[in-house]
């Protein structure tokens, strides 16, 4: 059971993740969670580096569609200066969002990847759909409301996964 929540892999940040390694493995499009993913979740636009490794995954015909838990003001503030398609209040871990992002984007889920920040959503949604999954250290250390009661669940799991020698993973 709780393999559902096993990351294909993990990354320190969404930043390490090369367009080059995506195109080896065939990937055409990047599922990514907004918030504590590709910034905190209380930064309200892109910083440069992120901007340029958005430039960076166009530059190999990669595409991108953010998929979030949270209202459209958020993920449209967010994602229309940088022209990605988003999905808001995506209701993850269903797998619904994650289905529809692929078939906006004109690829099938073998050449999509899920990025996100938390097991309980991203992570499990995303296995449960039939997608390769990526996990991604927090961009903050402090979360919303909600995500604080996720992230109790969350350190237990890591933990147990930790013990088992299925994950090195660092808080």
């Amino acid at each position: 059971m709780l393999k559902q929540f096993l990351p294909n892999e993990h990354v320190k940040s969404i930043l390490d993740i090369s367009p080059e390694q995506l195109n080896a493995k065939g990937i055409k499009g990047i599922i990514t969670d907004l918030d504590n993913t590709l910034v905190e979740w209380d930064r309200p636009f892109a910083t440069p580096q992120l901007i340029k490794w958005f430039e960076e995954i166009r530059s190999h015909n990669i595409l991108v569609t953010i998929v979030s838990n949270n209202n459209e003001e958020r993920v449209k503030a967010f994602s229309d200066p940088l022209k990605i398609p988003f999905i808001f209040r995506a209701r993850k871990p269903l797998a619904l969002a994650f289905h529809k992002a692929v078939s906006q984007m004109g690829i099938s889920k073998d050449e999509a990847v899920v990025i996100g920040d938390q097991l309980l959503t991203d992570v499990l949604g995303g296995n449960r759909g039939g997608f390769h999954t990526i996990l991604v250290v927090p961009v903050a250390q402090t979360d919303g409301f909600f995500t604080k009661f996720n992230r109790f669940a969350e350190r237990r799991i890591l933990n147990w996964f930790r013990k088992k020698g299925m994950l090195q993973w660092e808080d």
